[in-house]
């Protein structure tokens, strides 16, 4: 309850609006899913594949992802799938039917197919296909209605997800990288009302959990801000996704930057205060100095609010930045006067040397790293086509044919002896009749020497 009421201020919404906002993209999934359904069940009955056309809105509802590029992905998976089971089947039953030999080579070939073709999630359905029609005997007429009837599937399953709204995922992201900056914001507060109330070890190992914790934040925001990115794949509204893709992988970077350095941050002082304090915080750090250190993580909770109005893009970004730029200067001058405070000499004391060391360090990091959370992108983001994983099938399709080239080359006879055998005397022959035609026609000096030149060059020839 008190997570929510600290965003409820910050992000500028009710808890209600989230539960409203997430049950309307959930009914609209539901919606298009049962409307491809449909579709494609009636189209496949009009068209008569089969008498209970069951495949067609079977393919729909497993191809309608969140994406559409996971939708055209899905639904191209999913016809190679069933395209292949049914060509291994064909070839099967041409020369056997249904055993117990039989159905197992079926299976075997069918998932090395599988695996060639990378189908991913889908291969169990090249075996499964397989099965299915060699189990009525081969047919060409229940292989062809599976085949239509996954094409059908598909094709409804994309034409819906692609007409009715579009799905876009780029305020899910939003929200997701203003909630992690809000849950780091407080947990900076949380640490520096601990410094200020007062320290020990037990509340130093506290903090460096809470902060370990934060980990699950940074990793839900990576997906949500991935899942915006491939939104805008395939999509007619990817313009929108396209555009805000620069400002959220900025501002999701520098966060996650900037909890890297709050863990050094909390296992500084945690180290330190374990070996300098034990369980009393007396000769750990002294008032003052827990005093600016509050002062310093409230800073850079204050700037961390405003990256909060970048990522969800409800206010003035220059604004903002502005106050990120005002309250990271405080802070740079108050680490100035923590290090005069935390000065010790490294010849009496190296090891609390070394740990105020990375305290500061882990400072000057985090201050950093806010800095680059705000900071205006470069240059637009585009997003890509290709698929990695189909990219280096096919590089490493063509490195197996590259060298399987090589190694075949010695094996080849030579072109130039085959050529100097057989053909060189009777294409010499022909031009030289050629070259006689033309100057017994008077057709003209031009060809009579165009001729002479072809004759030349062909090889075996002695100049004079």
């Amino acid at each position: 309850m008190g997570r929510t009421r600290r965003l409820r201020p910050r992000l500028g919404r009710p808890p209600s609006a989230e539960l409203v906002r997430s049950g309307r993209e959930f009914g609209l999934r539901t919606a298009k899913t049962t409307l491809a359904a449909v579709l494609s069940y009636v189209v496949a009955e009009r068209l008569g594949t089969s008498p209970q056309p069951v495949l067609a809105p079977l393919t729909a509802l497993l191809v309608v992802q969140l994406t559409m590029y996971e939708t055209v992905e899905h639904g191209l998976e999913r016809v190679l799938s069933v395209v292949s089971g049914v060509l291994v089947a064909l070839g099967v039953a041409t020369f056997v039917g249904l055993t117990w030999w039989s159905l197992g080579a079926i299976i075997a070939v069918s998932l090395v197919v599988g695996e060639l073709v990378r189908l991913g999630p889908h291969l169990l359905e090249v075996p499964i296909t397989a099965m299915l029609v060699l189990a009525v005997g081969g047919a060409e007429t229940a292989a062809l209605g599976r085949v239509s009837e996954t094409l059908i599937g598909a094709a409804a399953g994309i034409l819906v997800n692609a007409v009715i709204a579009p799905p876009l995922y780029v305020r899910p992201a939003s929200e997701a990288i203003g909630e992690l900056a809000d849950r780091m914001a407080c947990f900076l507060r949380g640490l520096a009302a601990q410094l200020r109330s007062g320290w020990s070890r037990a509340a130093a190992e506290h903090w460096l959990n809470e902060a370990r914790a934060l980990g699950a934040e940074v990793q839900r925001a990576d997906q949500l801000v991935a899942r915006a990115e491939q939104s805008a794949r395939l999509n007619p509204r990817g313009a929108i996704a396209r555009e805000a893709q620069p400002r959220l992988r900025t501002a999701l970077t520098g966060l996650e930057h900037s909890y890297v350095s709050l863990r050094h941050l909390t296992r500084a002082l945690y180290d330190h205060t374990s070996v300098a304090g034990g369980d009393d915080d007396t000769d750990a750090y002294g008032p003052e100095a827990r005093a600016v250190l509050a002062d310093i993580l409230e800073c850079a909770a204050e700037a961390l609010g405003s990256v909060i109005t970048i990522a969800c893009g409800t206010g003035s970004a220059e604004a903002a930045r502005q106050r990120v730029e005002a309250h990271l200067s405080q802070l740079h001058r108050l680490r100035h006067r923590l290090s005069e405070l935390l000065l010790v000499d490294p010849h009496t004391d190296q090891g609390a040397w070394q740990q105020h060391g990375a305290l500061l360090a882990a400072i000057d990091r985090v201050r950093v790293e806010v800095e680059a959370a705000v900071r205006p992108p470069r240059a637009p983001w585009r997003s890509p086509l290709g698929v990695a994983r189909q990219r280096q099938a096919v590089r490493r399709v063509m490195d197996a044919a590259s060298q399987a080239a090589v190694d075949l080359r010695p094996m080849l006879p030579t072109a130039r002896i085959g050529y100097s055998a057989y053909w060189r005397r009777p294409l010499r022959g022909w031009v030289l009749r050629q070259r006689d035609d033309a100057g017994s026609a008077g057709n003209g000096r031009r060809r009579h020497h165009r001729v002479r030149r072809a004759v030349e060059r062909l090889p075996g020839r002695r100049r004079r």
